[in-house]
């Protein structure tokens, strides 16, 4: 038993376990977030996706004890319902969501993405979300939003 100290969505937090209990395990189970989501458990879905210090990581398969000190934001984070990131409203506009599971994965990994290429081509976009999973196909209205906000940004 370790206690690990972190920040989730800017709020400093500490989480008494194993070091290398999964970060998604911490912020469901101790912190008692809704979002990340567990989907496969093995960081091939996505649905667990956070941001570590700005990067997206799996926190699936990411000891809690990687995050020591450091900086987590979850979809919650990133923003709210008074104020959602762009890609959180673009996603309600092109009605993306259809059972809703995947979404956290694709929004936080595209977020970080945007963040350091705004101006990505549709074949690094697809490039940079090839390890997402969405079983509803919702892919065509996914790229929509994406290119929605790259348009605000341009």
């Amino acid at each position: 038993m370790a206690t690990t100290q972190f920040s989730v969505d800017g709020k400093r937090v500490a989480v008494d376990g194993d070091p290398a209990m999964p970060l998604l395990y911490a912020l469901r189970d101790d912190l008692k977030m809704k979002n990340p989501k567990f989907g496969c458990g093995l960081a091939q879905c996505g649905a667990c996706t956070v941001h570590l210090n700005g990067e997206p990581v799996r926190s699936c398969v990411l000891p809690v004890s990687a995050v020591q000190d450091q900086s987590v934001t979850t979809i919650s984070g990133l923003g709210t319902p008074e104020k959602p990131h762009p890609l959180q409203t673009a996603f309600v506009q092109e009605h993306v969501s259809q059972c809703g599971y995947c979404i956290n994965g694709w929004v936080m990994t595209t977020a970080a993405f945007l963040k350091k290429n705004p101006k990505a081509t549709d074949t690094q976009i697809r490039e940079s979300l090839a390890g997402l999973k969405c079983r509803c196909g919702a892919h065509v209205a996914i790229m929509r939003a994406i290119k929605r906000v790259q348009a605000q940004m341009a």
